[in-house]
């Protein structure tokens, strides 16, 4: 996929939620289902989760980059550093969002939502569900084998339900947020591609 078509899916969905999340309806009414009818005993779990999105996101590309440059392994190093790339696009890409849509957290908007988890920023997109996609899809594209795919994105998946739960979010900041983390991805990932192909080597290789 060309970088202007992974360009324009990211805009046109983006546009897209972003016109659903500001309907609102249909918004708080999924997010009373999820929040005000939980599991309760489900909150401490959630709760871990939630936290642990932003140490295991970046912390993740981390440790493979020390690896690389522990084993001097040039291809582990360029994997670690497509990571670290992916996360702070992400991160970048999210707080431009936040900050220039300026939405209410839904317990602001909706007091008898009620709220679980700290959550201060604007609420669109969810940066905890761009960070945990984003590294879900970083480390399905550097290690692409199932085992390594499907826990990522089941992890990430609840890292994005676990906003809603603990009522934190509206679906399409999660939604949202999961296009910025993946999208961000694809788009390092292609950046990589391009300067590798100069180098007259395929990427990771």
């Amino acid at each position: 996929m060309s970088r202007n078509s992974v360009t324009i899916l990211f805009t046109v969905a983006l546009v897209f939620v972003y016109t659903t999340a500001f309907g609102q309806n249909p918004d708080i009414d999924i997010l009373k289902v999820v929040n005000l009818n939980r599991n309760t005993a489900l909150d401490w779990p959630f709760k871990i989760i939630s936290a642990a999105a932003f140490p295991v996101s970046y912390g993740i590309p981390l440790m493979i980059l020390m690896a690389g440059y522990r084993v001097k392994k040039r291809i582990l190093k360029q994997k670690g550093w497509y990571m670290a790339g992916s996360m702070l696009l992400s991160a970048i890409v999210v707080n431009i969002l936040k900050y220039t849509f300026q939405r209410p957290r839904p317990f602001i908007s909706y007091p008898f939502i009620e709220k679980l988890s700290a959550g201060g920023s604007p609420s669109f997109p969810s940066g905890h569900t761009s960070d945990a996609m984003a590294m879900a899809m970083a480390l399905s594209l550097i290690f692409p084998r199932w085992y390594v795919i499907v826990p990522s994105f089941v992890w990430a998946g609840l890292v994005g339900y676990s906003r809603m739960d603990l009522g934190v979010h509206y679906p399409s900041d999660v939604l949202a947020g999961a296009i910025v983390g993946i999208g961000c991805s694809l788009v390092v990932y292609w950046a990589f591609k391009k300067c590798s192909a100069k180098a007259g080597q395929p990427v990771w290789a």
